[in-house]
């Protein structure tokens, strides 16, 4: 009997069928979105909750407004088999220091399946490719042990914390793009 080794999953981003897709956002998918499950966009459809609560994607709306107005396309749907399992992006331009931060979130049902971190990775391949972001920064409320994995994963390193008033404590993450400044 001959046997063979059996090596670890190796973690890859693609952009097969059953992975994530990460499509740029324009004005008239928020209304789409905003209309709920049971509609189609350009071949695409909802999970039956929708991707996200009607405020957050209005929220999200207006972020990737000021992003388009400032020359950035960094806002973007994720997109499995067709359907958008949450939405991801900047949170504004990259600061002159090179920084930016990000955001993201995935359908309630559509958790727990890797998208996020895959979408992550998405992400800060785009970064690495801009020469304009050095640091990509993002934030996470200190409860959200899974967007905590969903960074680690990706090469986050935990740099502090913070309390907002709104979202309460908050650890403080960065991952560099392989470019430092020097004084």
């Amino acid at each position: 009997m001959v046997r063979q080794a059996v090596s670890a999953p190796v973690f890859q981003t693609t952009r097969r069928l059953n992975d994530v897709r990460l499509i740029e956002l324009v004005d008239e998918d928020f209304d789409w979105m905003r209309g709920g499950a049971g509609t189609t966009r350009n071949g695409l459809r909802l999970p039956t909750e929708g991707v996200d609560e009607p405020e957050i994607v209005e929220h999200v709306r207006r972020i990737a407004a000021r992003l388009r107005q400032g020359g950035s396309r960094a806002s973007w749907m994720m997109v499995v088999d067709d359907e958008v399992v949450g939405l991801c992006g900047h949170k504004d331009l990259p600061s002159k220091a090179g920084e930016v931060e990000i955001g993201y979130s995935v359908a309630p049902s559509r958790r727990r399946q890797g998208f996020a971190t895959r979408a992550v990775a998405e992400m800060l391949r785009d970064a690495k490719a801009d020469a304009a972001i050095r640091v990509v920064k993002a934030e996470t409320t200190v409860a959200n042990l899974a967007s905590h994995r969903v960074l680690e994963v990706n090469g986050f390193i935990r740099v502090g914390a913070r309390l907002d008033d709104e979202d309460g404590a908050l650890d403080l993450w960065e991952s560099d793009c392989g470019r430092f400044a020097f004084a």
